[in-house]
């Protein structure tokens, strides 16, 4: 039986830090992070996520600013509105919750925040000092950030290892990726047009799955042993539950758990940390402009 990697308890332990970290911030210069929060439309699953962040900006003492605008806003609108927050020295980090409306040119409104602020890391500036070595970037996205962290703070060793990244997206796969090069990994991207997955996927000490099929992975895609961080998060039909579903990942679970050396649960696992890593950003965001790192 895999050892589990609990991310509920290890994002706990990190938010207590940040949560320590605040109020020495607001005893040195009377001020406290902010983070500030933009939501076009009433998407359910969007709608949520903003709750959870700002719910957890208050539990450490980050200021929250939150503006909600309707489907209907026109692009040169959410660019003023994030114009607005670049300008506002009390807001040290913007997120803008993805996906957009179709008719707004999402990439415009993701370059409009300043770096300075890009606490979600999608800056193209951010994603390309990370994509270049000897590059530091501003800051690094939640999700991929939290993957490494849970690698870190769960003893992993990367240097060396044989690490799978099974998907390419701009969000967590391809940075993720980078993370990896970065800590020396040996380091194989998975795709679509990859030949015979579960052979490749199986060359991994490490096993980073963030695709978005549900239980796509099978016990004879992992190496005996292997560490598998799962970042998938699907709903499948579950009459026995309340609201008609439940939450897998892209690892089936049952199937995997024992050859895994250890593997992360959804939920609890990389949901958690992306938050926190969330938190983390803002509040190195707040040192920066208050001369504190």
């Amino acid at each position: 039986m895999a050892k589990l990697i609990d991310g509920k308890a290890i994002a706990a332990t990190i938010r207590e830090e940040i949560k320590v970290e605040v109020r020495k911030i607001e005893a040195s210069v009377g001020k406290v992070p902010g983070l500030a929060t933009v939501l076009v439309g009433s998407r359910t699953d969007s709608t949520t996520y903003v709750r959870m962040k700002r719910k957890a900006c208050e539990e450490v003492g980050i200021e929250s600013f939150h503006t909600e605008l309707p489907e209907s806003v026109s692009e040169e609108e959410l660019l003023s509105c994030v114009e607005r927050l670049n300008a506002d020295p009390a807001v040290h980090g913007i997120l803008v919750q993805l996906p957009l409306p179709k008719h707004i040119n999402e990439e415009r409104i993701l370059s409009a925040i300043s770096v300075e602020k890009d606490v979600d890391g999608f800056h193209p500036v951010n994603i390309g000092k990370l994509a270049m070595k000897s590059r530091t970037p501003r800051f690094v996205p939640c999700t991929p950030r939290g993957c490494i962290e849970l690698l870190v703070r769960s003893n992993v060793s990367i240097e060396g290892k044989c690490a799978v990244v099974l998907g390419r997206s701009n969000i967590v796969g391809l940075p993720v990726s980078l993370l990896l090069l970065h800590r020396n990994a040996t380091v194989i991207v998975c795709h679509s047009k990859t030949q015979d997955l579960p052979s490749v996927c199986r060359q991994g000490d490490i096993l980073i799955a963030a695709v978005g099929r549900a239980n796509m992975v099978k016990r004879d895609w992992i190496k005996p042993g292997a560490v598998v961080i799962d970042v998938g998060i699907n709903s499948i039909p579950d009459a026995s539950k309340k609201n008609g579903y439940r939450l897998v990942g892209d690892v089936d679970f049952d199937d995997c758990k024992d050859v895994c050396g250890m593997i992360t649960p959804v939920p609890g696992g990389t949901g958690p940390m992306t938050i926190a890593m969330l938190l983390r950003n803002c509040c190195d965001s707040a040192k920066e402009a208050f001369g504190l790192s």
